[in-house]
């Protein structure tokens, strides 16, 4: 095969064309230009060009607090469906508070305490229509896993409570710094298959804790790890209670019998949401009447009714536990944060409306914040209860506040009659509540797809069973850090070739197709060329070319001329520059061409200002691949030309 015959289009009649220079920006022009994609890449900032002083006053209102946006236009129909929803989302938030308040090694009351103030802070400050705020599982387990290891719950349950209060506060600083200093890619660091990982983790670890309630044990392990878990449930097991068990059960499936029909009838949402209440109403009945616990079956107690009592006198910043409550509160409020971006960004995605990351990270920091002072743990938005929210037909921000009066009402009216509420059933409803976390399906993809992603996620979730709750996470973030490391240090490099009848150039390995070209050699880098990868792409490319010039020397093919340097990426540093030189000397001594070809703006702009478009020289630099082969095969044959010898 001949070369002519490789390509679509003969050489004679292809223009080539000169690869411009884009337009010269000053520093100043690059580093601004910088700082808006870095800190807004929503391109957030457009609303305000071009508006007077008031009306920017207005919008910046507006951006701190989106209920002035949208109350003015606030109606009687969008009041009777937020009114529903926020009702239906009460009836799942009250006993699920109580779980995790439970779930946190918390007095139960601080679930509804945490179910009241903090809506009514996001209901102004939050842009997310859907989103149901509270207490969430996974953040309620961190908290109770890294604070249980102190033992305070039942040594010193007022040191414990400042702990956590600290702790939640710290949390809404983190959150509210990251949404302010516009920080939020941070949780990228947290990839899906990280948190997949860890969830399923937590969420088997949090499944065994519940034995303890299943089972009516009086003594267990204040450890996460599911070694000293299994040990309590061996060893304390001349205090199972049967009773406790047959109830545990059937509360149990009756919550997963629910949730499955919600599932597969979606219109029956209310189904899996009424569940909960209706468990705690029903075993509180059951409890009253048959006494049980003159069985040995433990009921919550005695709730204090009323309202949230202030705890800013509680925040302590000094003591040997402030270490504890910064960890705990970062720990937390990252995976709160991470879960309440990833409602908020699904919803708003469902139903077409705009969704500001950072704004949302301010409102949630500030809610936690004035929770902490305000007996409250850290809440963020809840999958599950913000699923209810929407499936109920919720406008605004409105129907929070609904659950919110709703709450305070069972406060102020109805708490005496948890007092008989068997925790028994607190604990399947926890069960039932994470064991949605465990993603087998995920995970088995994960596996298909990418084995790093799934060694990531396994690390995590072997991690959280094994160690403890943070030390997974640590763990999995590690992992996820080095693929990254892996990816920046050594991209992927491919031998490309012709889609035949066309001017494409893709990667032989990729498509069957494609051709080599006889005597040249092309290479596409997959990834930006920075100081940690350009000795790595030099020497690469010099073992291609090496292995090139021996097989064409075996097969006795035509010698290898030109080395074609696909330069379609995205950023290019010094180091990388340097490397490019490197290799057109190296290359050169080899009587070899090196021409790059496709480099973008960007690149091109350093490639003028490094002046190493004056040492390549403009013959050898093109706009496509094709070009570039066409233009070298020109200036060839011209100097293969007998006017020439």
């Amino acid at each position: 095969m001949d070369l002519e015959a490789s390509t679509s289009t003969p050489t004679s009649t292809m223009e080539v064309h000169k690869v411009a220079v884009p337009k010269e920006k000053t520093t100043l022009d690059s580093l601004k230009h910088f700082l808006v994609e870095f800190f807004f890449p929503d391109n957030s900032m457009h609303k305000f060009k071009n508006k007077s002083f008031f009306m920017r006053v207005v919008l910046a209102l507006q951006f701190v607090f989106p209920i002035l946006e949208w109350g003015p236009h606030y109606n009687l129909n969008l009041l009777k469906s937020d009114v529903i929803s926020g009702i239906t989302i009460a009836s799942l938030a009250i006993p699920q508070g109580i779980s995790y308040a439970k779930l946190a090694g918390l007095p139960p009351i601080l679930g509804l305490y945490s179910s009241f103030v903090p809506p009514l802070v996001y209901a102004v400050l939050g842009s997310s229509r859907d989103m149901a705020i509270g207490p969430v599982s996974i953040a309620s387990l961190v908290m109770g896993s890294m604070l249980r290891e102190l033992t305070l719950v039942n040594e010193d349950p007022s040191l414990y409570l400042q702990v956590a209060y600290t702790a939640t506060f710290f949390a809404g600083v983190l959150q509210a710094s990251l949404g302010f200093l516009r920080l939020g890619f941070i949780l990228d660091f947290l990839s899906k298959p990280t948190l997949i990982g860890y969830m399923g983790g937590a969420a088997v670890i949090v499944s065994l804790q519940q034995l303890k309630g299943l089972l009516g044990l009086d003594h267990f392990s204040n450890q996460m790890g599911i070694i000293p878990v299994i040990q309590s449930i061996v060893v304390n097991r001349k205090e199972w209670k049967w009773q406790a068990l047959v109830m545990g059960v059937s509360f149990l499936l009756f919550l997963l019998v629910a949730r499955h029909i919600s599932s597969k009838w979606p219109k029956l949402f209310w189904v899996s949401a009424a569940a909960p209440l209706t468990s705690v109403i029903i075993s509180t009945i059951f409890s009253i009447i048959f006494k049980v616990s003159h069985h040995g079956i433990r009921t919550i107690g005695h709730l204090k009714e009323g309202v949230n009592p202030p705890s800013m006198d509680m925040l302590n910043f000094k003591g040997p536990y402030l270490g504890l409550a910064v960890k705990t509160g970062a720990i937390s409020g990252i995976l709160a944060l991470t879960e309440g971006m990833a409602v908020g960004r699904t919803f708003a995605s469902r139903k077409n409306y705009q969704f500001d990351g950072n704004q949302e990270m301010m409102a949630i920091g500030i809610t936690n914040m004035a929770g902490s002072c305000t007996s409250c743990f850290v809440t963020t938005g809840s999958f599950s209860r913000s699923a209810v929210n929407c499936n109920a037909g919720c406008k605004t921000a409105v129907s929070n506040m609904i659950m919110a009066i709703v709450v305070l009402l069972t406060l102020l009216f109805i708490m005496p009659l948890f007092h008989n509420t068997p925790n028994v059933i607190l604990s399947a409803i926890i069960i039932t509540a994470v064991i949605g976390l465990i993603d087998i399906p995920a995970a088995v993809k994960l596996w298909k797809v990418d084995i790093m992603d799934f060694l990531a996620c396994m690390a995590a979730f072997f991690g959280v069973l094994l160690i403890s709750v943070p030390m997974g996470l640590a763990i999995a973030v590690g992992i996820s850090l080095f693929k990254i490391l892996i990816h920046v240090t050594r991209p992927n490099i491919v031998i490309m070739g012709n889609v035949q009848g066309t001017k494409c150039y893709r990667s032989i390995s990729q498509y069957e197709e494609v051709t080599g070209v006889p005597s040249y050699l092309i290479i596409g880098i997959e990834s930006p060329i920075y100081f940690t990868n350009s000795m790595y792409v030099q020497e690469r490319i010099l073992r291609w070319v090496r292995e090139e010039e021996e097989r064409v020397f075996m097969l006795k093919e035509s010698p290898l001329r030109c080395i074609v340097l696909d330069m379609s990426v995205a950023r290019i540093d010094t180091s990388g520059l340097a490397a490019l030189s490197e290799l057109k000397k190296k290359l050169g001594d080899k009587y070899l061409e090196f021409v790059l070809a496709n480099p973008v703006g960007e690149v091109t702009r350093k490639l003028f200002r490094s002046k190493a478009l004056e040492s390549f020289g403009p013959e050898r630099i093109f706009m496509t691949v094709s070009e570039a082969i066409a233009g070298t095969l020109i200036k060839f044959e011209q100097d293969s030309s007998p006017l020439n010898q």
